[in-house]
């Protein structure tokens, strides 16, 4: 079976799991991107526009990731996007520490189906639970993205030892322009990563 295969797999597994958020939701929002790809970034939850459309980052944030994912010479058909959640919270309110624990377990298959070498954490709740190393009871106890932003690290989810890059999230640097350097510089350290293995 292919990555795509699993990865579809896995999408009706989730709607079938009927998670919490579901039924205030219009779509579940499971992904895009290359299945195979070697480097992952997840932000914190579905916001309007990608509940109607089933899909992560097309608002404006996703355009904000796009234009800095081309400033390092990624194309946004060589990563792969997700969320920690995969349905929208009214009115994008931050997640609730339960739907957090029942919706991670499905972001972790999608990681082990995709395995890839780099994550890039969006924001401050994926890049606590990857801290946690997906323990989402120990997330409260890792230190905030502001804090540990650009800073590469290993960490080890169900097994599989990956590299960390916490990052800003995009949505921020709408709302924050002078997050903009800095994210700027985040990623670079996000291309050296990436030059250092041949991941494409």
């Amino acid at each position: 079976m292919t990555n795509s295969e699993e990865l579809e797999r896995l999408r009706e597994e989730v709607i079938r799991s009927r998670l919490p958020l579901h039924e205030t939701a219009t779509n579940v929002v499971m992904g895009k991107g290359s299945p195979e790809a070697k480097i992952v970034f997840i932000g914190e939850s579905p916001g309007r526009n990608e509940d109607l459309q089933g899909m992560p980052f097309v608002g404006g944030a996703g355009k904000n990731l796009d234009k800095l994912l081309e400033k390092v010479g990624l194309s946004p058909d060589e990563v792969y996007i997700a969320n920690i959640l995969k349905y929208r919270p009214p009115e994008n309110r931050d997640p609730l520490p339960e739907e957090i624990k029942a919706h991670t377990p499905y972001l972790v298959k999608q990681i082990k189906i995709i395995q890839p070498a780099i994550i890039c954490s969006l924001g401050n709740y994926a890049t606590k639970f990857f801290l946690a190393e997906g323990n989402a009871d120990r997330m409260n106890e890792q230190p905030g993205i502001t804090s540990i932003h650009g800073k590469v690290r290993v960490v080890n989810i169900d097994g599989m030892k990956i590299k960390l890059i916490p990052l800003f999230h995009p949505a921020a640097i709408i709302y924050n322009r002078k997050l903009t350097e800095l994210w700027e510089a985040d990623m670079k350290v996000v291309k050296k990563e990436v030059s250092q293995k041949t991941l494409f």
